[in-house]
């Protein structure tokens, strides 16, 4: 077993879904994403029922246990549903039941929402589809684009139905290094600048320190991004860096840490 700590685990969280702007279509896989930071003791999901635009979103509740909660549009051009879900996140945050939310938008009325609760010490998640505004992402402690989901789910085999959006590119010209909004996106030197910032006097840097450091400076990054799995592997694929996996005192748990040889 590979030691791992991080702060972003085994949460009390609080799941508020704005059915308005995300699609439905891969709840499972948001769910499943969820649960790797931990349990959703609250699942609300916000949008105006009487309306065919959220009609997609009806099966997945009961199959989710999703309680939706009915906002009109009382004024036509206007969300109401980002005022319901703003005014419940504080109502649970002064509950003092959740040590954390899952913000699940694209949205960037939510910012100010996400910079909040994380002053009042809650961890704040956002899920979204990769046109959410950077200020949003960046007022998350971690950020996760819905396109990476659904890749994954469907490299598993399971269905979801967001269709990908056709660069023309091969996939081999697609594989790394390529930003979500598609410019160059190269993170060697992001990962040797966070290495530099807490490297030992060898230069090795633990891995689970690094990750937790990189996702402070960037909230949407993720291995996953480009094209892969873990931070290890990611890092292993750069040649500059230097991998050494320590044993621990207990015989089943090893601690990975990262050189930047070019340092």
């Amino acid at each position: 077993m590979i030691g791992k700590p991080t702060d972003l685990n085994n949460l009390h969280l609080a799941v508020l879904i704005d059915a308005d702007n995300v699609p439905h279509s891969c709840i499972r896989g948001v769910m499943e994403e969820i649960a790797i930071y931990g349990t959703p003791t609250i699942k609300r999901i916000y949008g105006d029922w009487t309306s065919p635009n959220v009609g997609g979103w009806k099966p997945a509740l009961l199959e989710h246990a999703i309680t939706p909660v009915q906002q009109y549009g009382y004024t036509t051009g206007k969300n109401s549903t980002d005022s319901a879900m703003i005014i419940d996140a504080m109502d649970i945050l002064y509950s003092d039941k959740t040590d954390g939310f899952v913000l699940i938008s694209s949205d960037s009325d939510f910012t100010r929402l996400a910079i909040r609760l994380r002053e009042a010490g809650q961890k704040v998640i956002g899920i979204g589809e990769r046109k959410t505004p950077n200020a949003f992402i960046v007022a998350c402690d971690k950020f996760i684009y819905i396109e990476v989901i659904r890749d994954h789910q469907r490299s598993l085999g399971k269905g979801c139905d967001i269709a990908p959006k056709k660069s023309g590119k091969t996939p081999k010209e697609e594989k790394i290094f390529e930003a979500p909004t598609g410019k160059a996106l190269d993170p060697t030197q992001l990962i040797a600048d966070t290495i530099a910032d807490i490297a030992d006097h060898e230069g090795y840097a633990f891995l689970g320190e690094l990750g937790n450091l990189l996702l402070k400076k960037q909230p949407d990054f993720d291995a996953r991004n480009y094209g892969f799995q873990k931070l290890t592997p990611l890092i292993k694929s750069i040649p500059r860096f230097e991998i050494d996996v320590r044993q621990t005192r207990d015989a089943n748990i090893k601690h990975i840490y990262v050189r930047d040889t070019e340092a």
